[in-house]
C-alpha cells in the first residue's frame, strides 16, 4: 500500500482536478448514486454506486475529453484532434469534439464493439479503422496526426484526461461524504489514478483498489512489482481494458494514491454485469462491471476488512453491445 499525499513531482494534483471540476460544469452531468438493499446484505456492507453509466455518452470518458480538449490553444481546435481508442474515449472525443466545434478522427480497431463504432460516427468524427493483430495504434494514430497536423489525444495517458476523470470521485464524495474504500475499474488507469488522488483529498482516509480483467492484469502486476508491465492485446470480454499497459504518467499516480489492485475472470464479470442488469435494473458494458464484480464476487475477502463500511463503486460505463452480450448468456 501507498501512503496518501500529495508529491510536486506527480503529474496531476487536487488543483488540477478542482479546475477540471468547473470546465466541466454544465456540460457533464453530475450523475447519480445509487444503492441496493440486497447488494448491502450480500456483501454486509454500506454500498454506493457512481453510476457513471449515466454519463453523456454513456461513460465517464466524457470527463477527461472534454477537460483536456477545452485547454487546447485556438489553433490546436482548428487543426483537429485524433484520438484512438476501442469505444469509449472515441465516443467522449467526438462528442466533446462537436460540442467545442473542434474536428474530430478516431482510430478504431476493427473488432471494436458495434454499438460504440456507430456512436462515434453518429457524434460527428470521421474513424480509421485497423486490424489490432498487425498493427499498433498509437504508431498509426501518430502517423495520421503528423500528416494532418492535429493535436492527439490519448484516451488514459495524458494529464489533462486524467484530472477530468478524477471529478468523478470528486463528486461521489460530495454526494456521500467520506468513504472507507472505492473501488474502480482499471484499464490503463486514467480514471483509477484520476480517483485515487480525488480520493486523497476530499476523502483522505478512503482506500482506493483498482480492478481489471484477470486475462489482461499488467496494471496488477506493475502495481506488485513496482515496474511497469505490458500485456499485448489481452483476451477479455471487458474491451475498455484492452490496454497494453499503464502509462507514463498514470503508473506513478497509482503507485502514489493506489491502496491495491484486484483481478476478476470474464466469467466472474458476466455473472456480476448480467445481475446488475436483472436486480438493479440498469445496463452497464463488462468494463463499467469490473469493480462491482470484484464486490459481488468476494474479492475482498481475506484482504480487507470491509464488512460494515462504507464503500463506493465506480460504474464506469453502460455503453453495452446487447446482441453480442445475449450470445454469451
Amino acid at each position: 500500500m501507498n501512503a496518501p499525499g500529495t508529491a510536486p513531482t506527480l503529474p496531476v494534483g487536487h488543483a488540477d482536478i478542482a479546475a477540471a471540476a468547473e470546465r466541466l460544469a454544465g456540460h457533464a452531468r453530475r450523475t447519480p448514486v445509487m444503492t441496493s438493499r440486497i447488494v448491502d446484505e450480500r456483501t454486509g456492507a454500506q454500498v454506493l454506486f457512481k453510476c457513471e453509466n449515466f454519463q453523456r455518452m454513456g461513460a465517464f470518458k466524457f470527463r477527461g475529453a472534454f477537460n483536456a480538449m477545452a485547454q487546447l490553444t485556438p489553433q490546436q481546435k482548428r487543426a483537429g484532434v485524433l484520438a484512438y481508442s476501442s469505444g469509449n474515449h472515441a465516443q467522449a472525443v467526438a462528442l466533446a469534439g462537436t460540442l467545442l466545434g473542434v474536428n474530430t478522427v478516431i482510430v478504431m480497431p476493427q473488432d471494436a464493439p458495434q454499438v460504440k463504432l456507430e456512436a462515434t460516427r453518429g457524434y460527428g468524427a470521421e474513424v480509421i479503422t485497423y486490424d489490432p493483430k498487425i498493427a499498433k495504434r498509437e504508431e498509426l494514430a501518430a502517423g495520421i496526426a503528423g500528416e494532418r497536423g492535429m493535436s492527439v489525444i490519448p484516451p488514459y495517458d495524458h494529464a489533462g484526461v486524467v484530472a477530468g476523470q478524477g471529478t468523478a470521485a470528486k463528486e461521489l464524495f460530495e454526494q456521500t461524504g467520506p468513504l472507507d474504500y472505492l473501488l474502480v475499474p482499471c484499464g490503463g488507469g486514467g480514471l483509477l489514478s484520476g480517483c485515487a488522488v480525488a480520493a486523497s483529498r476530499w476523502s483522505p482516509g478512503c482506500k482506493v483498489i483498482g480492478v481489471e480483467p484477470e486475462a489482461g492484469d499488467d496494471a496488477t502486476r506493475s502495481f506488485r512489482s513496482k515496474t511497469l508491465q505490458t500485456c499485448h492485446n489481452p483476451d477479455t470480454i471487458a474491451d475498455g481494458a484492452r490496454t497494453p499497459s499503464l502509462g507514463t504518467i498514470t503508473f506513478p499516480l497509482v503507485l502514489h494514491y493506489v491502496h491495491d489492485m484486484l483481478t476478476v475472470r470474464d466469467a466472474e464479470l458476466l455473472r456480476s454485469l448480467f445481475w446488475i442488469w436483472e436486480r438493479m435494473k440498469i445496463v452497464i458494458e463488462p468494463t463499467g462491471a469490473l469493480a462491482a464484480a470484484a464486490l459481488l464476487e468476494g474479492k475482498l475477502d481475506g484482504r480487507h476488512d470491509y464488512r460494515g463500511r462504507r464503500i463506493g463503486v465506480v460504474i464506469s460505463g453502460g455503453n453495452a453491445d446487447i446482441k453480442a452480450l445475449c450470445r454469451l448468456i
